[in-house]
């Protein structure tokens, strides 16, 4: 939700002790001892000792599927303080959206404890602010009514959690779903501090739900998702199917983390179609520069049949229509593609779209007869 920044909406505050802070002690020696240490015994253990993997260029298969834990486990605060079924919908939500579990679950306990809350807005009605639900959204945030039907276009995070065709923001399910695509839409999993401050906008507010997120954890952090983390992504570039796809790809991935600049083709910035645009360059092909202009380019394909270096299209953006789709990402894996979205979503990333609203369609640029054209020019 969107609200202006609140005071506590618990009568008890959920008091926690990062895990950080209780380490900083067992810190302090380790660091006098590396002083008192002689300098010599110091090099013999280092060259005796590994390296760390992600000091020698990335994670491990191993490390991956460690973060994967770390993203999942629930400590014994958190089975003891959730019901049993709310923890299983944030650890459902978390996996089906990215977004960690333990962070879901600490704006839940923040807002309503769980749904528990007995103060205005929780189980009907609205609080003083407008908000309504066990996450506490604004009606108008969620989509105008506490309960609509799911149908394409709508205008808020309204969710369908339970499968019952409607977004119900007292119904858990729903609710827990909607805040998730709510925080995925303002940086999550990987900026989180600045999706939680877009739900609430409070510095306060972040600390504690980040605070109560790693009390929630069965390691005391919270951590990246192993799908968040681009050391531990699908290898999409060695999937290629050839060296013209191996070269599309290899250029959009490594724009990840660069920042969205309208009109922007880098190499410090770009905008979503200016990233395609210089990855079909990379292959030593010509493409149309604007989303407006790639739409009607390419071979339009069927959503099922999409295939690395398709495009997928949305209605999204001023001057936009479902025959007119204004933003546009580079599809690297079924589900997956990489976007430059906008100024405030964040830095280019690697993230899902099937869950997103307003796709319009998906095309080929490859089988457009220019396309071809060039290629078959690169062969003689």
């Amino acid at each position: 939700m969107t609200v202006p920044p609140r005071r506590a909406s618990l009568q008890t505050p959920f008091r926690v002790i990062s895990a950080r802070g209780r380490s900083r002690p067992v810190l302090a020696i380790v660091l006098a001892l590396a002083v008192i240490v002689p300098l010599a015994l110091i090099g013999s253990i280092i060259l005796m000792t590994p390296l760390p993997s992600f000091l020698l260029g990335g994670r491990s298969a191993e490390d991956c599927a460690q973060a994967g834990t770390i993203a999942t486990g629930a400590s014994e605060t958190a089975r003891t303080d959730i019901p049993a079924e709310y923890l299983e919908l944030y650890t459902k939500v978390g996996k089906q959206t990215g977004v960690q579990w333990n962070v879901l679950a600490a704006i839940g306990k923040r807002e309503t404890d769980h749904g528990r809350s007995k103060l205005p807005g929780v189980g009907s009605g609205t609080n003083y602010a407008g908000a309504a639900g066990p996450m506490q959204f604004l009606i108008s945030t969620w989509g105008g009514q506490a309960k609509i039907k799911i149908a394409p276009g709508i205008n808020g995070y309204a969710s369908d959690g339970d499968g019952d065709g409607y977004g119900d923001v007292y119904n858990p399910a729903d609710a827990i779903l909607g805040a998730a695509k709510m925080l995925k839409r303002n940086g999550a999993p990987d900026d989180l501090r600045r999706a939680i401050f877009v739900y609430n906008r409070a510095t306060w507010y972040v600390d504690q739900v980040m605070e109560i997120a790693e009390r929630y954890a069965v390691t005391g952090d919270i951590g990246l998702p192993p799908e968040a983390d681009s050391a531990c992504d699908t290898n999409y570039v060695s999937a290629a199917s050839d060296e013209v796809m191996r070269k599309i790809l290899e250029y959009a991935l490594d724009q990840r983390g660069k920042p969205y600049r309208w009109g922007g083709t880098g190499p410090d910035a770009f905008d979503c179609s200016g990233i395609i645009y210089m990855a079909y360059r990379n292959a030593g092909l010509s493409i149309p520069r604007t989303t407006f202009e790639q739409w009607p380019f390419g071979v339009r394909v069927q959503q099922g049949s999409e295939r690395p270096g398709d495009l997928v299209f949305f209605n999204a953006g001023p001057g936009t229509s479902a025959d007119r789709p204004g933003h546009v990402g580079l599809v690297v894996a079924p589900g997956k593609m990489v976007e430059a979205r906008c100024t405030r979503c964040g830095p280019i990333k690697v993230t899902t779209y099937g869950d997103r609203p307003n796709i319009v369609g998906f095309t080929r640029p490859l089988e457009n007869d220019q396309v071809q054209a060039q290629l078959r020019h690169d062969l003689t």
